[in-house]
């Protein structure tokens, strides 16, 4: 299934959310400039690595001169591919207008970076001694997805259906889309235990701890404080 947009009108501009993707894409234009050596070098150091963030955490100096817990925050804005940033862009430009809406612009942008910081938290936890730079918008996304499932779980969710050689669409209730995504994603969590911690792939954990966290804070935010 693939989301093509909602049926969810707002009442606000998101202008957070338009200038989280301009910023995201304004920078990946950046990261294709660069040559492979300097892009691997932006990796190390702006992404997280989770043992150079392990080793701070206990007082190790690691010699970069960015600050390791700063990463939880700057890797959210590096991507990996064209693919790994338009399909986080989309999810974003769907499902982030909505909670902008009800949250506020500035209580909005707040909620987004803490999601996106404790989702590196979490993929960091199940893989502490992995050298692989974790970076995407994906966890902090994953938190405005789990604001969005609860307090919108009946807006519809225009979606590609692949079935086969047949492709159709249809409109699918967000508790319904947003559950099997995060399903899909805990399952592929859970699945990941398994693999070498320095094998690299998709950041199961933290695409289903931003959820999780995202479902938590947007109502201690005030995600319900105004009726629809």
């Amino acid at each position: 299934m693939f989301p093509l947009h909602d049926e969810n009108p707002t009442q606000s501009t998101p202008y957070f959310t338009y200038g989280l993707i301009a910023t995201n894409i304004l920078i990946f234009l950046y990261q294709v400039s660069l040559a492979p050596q300097e892009l691997g070098g932006l990796y190390h150091l702006f992404a997280v690595v989770p043992r150079e963030l392990s080793a701070s955490f206990t007082g190790v100096a690691v010699n970069q001169p960015v600050p390791e817990w700063l990463t939880l925050f700057t890797s959210q804005f590096l991507h990996g591919s064209w693919m790994h940033l338009l399909g986080n862009m989309l999810f974003l430009w769907i499902f982030g207008n909505n909670v902008e809406d009800k949250l506020g612009h500035v209580k909005f942008i707040i909620f987004y970076l803490i999601c996106g910081m404790l989702a590196a938290l979490t993929q960091w936890f199940f893989s502490q001694s992995s050298d692989i730079p974790s970076l995407g918008a994906s966890g902090a996304i994953a938190g405005v997805m789990g604001a969005y499932i609860i307090r919108f779980p009946r807006a519809k969710v225009l979606t590609l259906v692949f079935l086969g050689y047949f492709i159709t669409t249809v409109r699918i209730p967000a508790m319904v889309f947003l559950g099997i995504w995060f399903v899909t994603q805990a399952i592929s969590s859970f699945a990941s235990l398994n693999a070498p911690a320095n094998m690299g792939g998709i950041a199961y954990w933290a695409h289903a701890g931003g959820f999780v966290f995202g479902a938590i804070l947007a109502p201690l935010m005030g995600l319900f404080d105004y009726d629809e």
